[in-house]
């Protein structure tokens, strides 16, 4: 637990730190939110497997919590009786409060990340069942890289938009086809990438459902509410895969 708890350390370190910076940059250069935020998305995501090497531990349902709960303690000192008083907090704040998610930033940003962590411990159990958690890596890898880049390409290449709808709120969202695409083309990378944990008939069937069956629930879920249904159909759809895969392969070899 010591190495996981540095390990928490060093993500939220850099996780504020980059933000301060980010924040700077909005402020004072004017750079679109919409582009720091998705740097602090891929930070979230990436610096913890970045970390596993040097800082190893063994993931449990109790380390999945316990991350939840320091994230959500992070969000907490976001709120504005702390940022008000405290210039270092307004200026992180900065870098991920889109103008267009105000005032109701912190409420979708803190109740997304809750149900996230509601939906991936299931599936994490569920997926252990059948003795693959390691499966939840085409998940992650979807959820970190396509939803990551969907927001900052729809934004400079969108030309064909959607729109979507949002929490407590009757206001209209949009979204692109081409953001989408970035979902689809990270979940057939994603099944590219952890091809080897894959047996043939499985590897076939995750290619043809996971890119398709993910990119349909980031277009369809809420604003700014991503996560928690891709965790969820991604999880589905690969357990999904693991059902069908023998019964397939054993159809065809008869």
């Amino acid at each position: 637990m010591v190495n996981f708890w540095l390990s928490e350390l060093l993500r939220s370190a850099a996780l504020f730190g980059v933000a301060w910076l980010l924040g700077l940059w909005v402020l004072r250069d004017g750079i679109r939110v919409n582009y720091t935020r998705k740097i602090l998305h891929f930070i979230l995501f990436f610096v913890p497997p970045a970390l596993l090497p040097l800082l190893p531990f063994d993931g449990s349902l109790l380390t999945v919590t316990l991350s939840s709960l320091v994230f959500l303690a992070s969000i907490v000192i976001m709120s504005d009786p702390f940022r008000s008083r405290i210039p270092f907090l307004r200026t992180v704040f900065a870098a991920f409060d889109r103008p267009e998610d105000r005032p109701n930033t912190l409420k979708w940003l803190s109740t997304q990340i809750l149900a996230s962590y509601a939906v991936l411990i299931p599936v994490l159990a569920w997926l252990d069942a059948y003795g693959r958690v390691q499966l939840i890596l085409i998940t992650i890898l979807v959820a970190g890289l396509g939803d990551g880049l969907a927001e900052p390409v729809g934004v400079r290449f969108g030309r064909h938009t959607y729109e979507t709808r949002a929490l407590f709120t009757d206001q209209r969202y949009t979204r692109s086809l081409e953001g989408s695409a970035c979902v689809l083309l990270s979940g057939v990378l994603a099944v590219l990438v952890f091809s080897s944990q894959l047996g043939g008939a499985e590897f076939w069937l995750a290619l043809a459902l996971i890119p398709i069956a993910m990119t349909l629930a980031e277009a369809w879920s809420p604003h700014t509410w991503d996560g928690p249904f891709l965790y969820l159909v991604g999880g589905a759809s690969t357990v999904l895969v693991l059902e069908l895969a023998p019964r397939l392969a054993s159809q065809v070899y008869h």
